[in-house]
């Protein structure tokens, strides 16, 4: 059976001590959690991209020329070359290579720079420059590391060149023998 509500009040509404309020809710959001949220995003961005600025060597390179005899010239006196072989080996030679091979020594990280200070010293500045010469086995923690010794060492000139094969031939000749040449 349906029934029928016939209490007095017209529109539905019930009005008297006994019946409860409704609760009127608010129609304003609290944005406090996105002003957080933004902060957040902020600050890690912020953060990360100062993590990735890029961090490099600043190398001076000579501009390339076309010509052979506009290219730069060194005296061989005062040329001091460092290969860099299997392992941590260091082997150097200054001015240019005997033919024989009897200037070729061997070093080691070590001790180069002590051979890179009496160059230097030995030598006219304006002609002091450094040939660094990796060789096929060389890792790049021994090419990084020989660039750093030219910053600590205050080198102005030095250039990064393919190695010679007959250079190759006596690094790989002293390392078979396993002493110095």
């Amino acid at each position: 059976m349906a029934e029928m509500d016939t209490s007095s009040g017209g529109g539905g509404h019930k009005k008297g001590p006994g019946v409860k309020k409704g609760k009127k809710l608010s129609t304003r959001v609290d944005l406090t959690p996105m002003v957080d949220l933004g902060f957040l995003l902020i600050t890690f961005f912020i953060f990360t991209t100062t993590m990735s600025q890029p961090t490099a060597m600043k190398l001076f390179l000579p501009k390339d020329t076309e010509k052979p005899e506009e290219q730069n010239k060194i005296k061989a006196s005062g040329a001091l070359s460092i290969m860099l072989g299997r392992g941590n080996g260091v082997y150097y030679y200054e001015g240019e290579l005997a033919a024989d091979g009897s200037n070729f020594k061997s070093s080691n990280f070590k001790d180069i720079r002590q051979v890179i200070i009496n160059k230097k010293k030995s030598t006219n500045p304006q002609d002091f420059v450094v040939v660094i010469k990796p060789g096929p086995e060389a890792t790049y923690k021994n090419t990084v590391d020989m660039l750093d010794e030219m910053t600590i060492n205050d080198v102005k000139r030095y250039a990064m060149v393919d190695i010679f094969q007959t250079e190759l031939d006596l690094m790989r000749a002293t390392e078979t023998s396993g002493g110095v040449k």
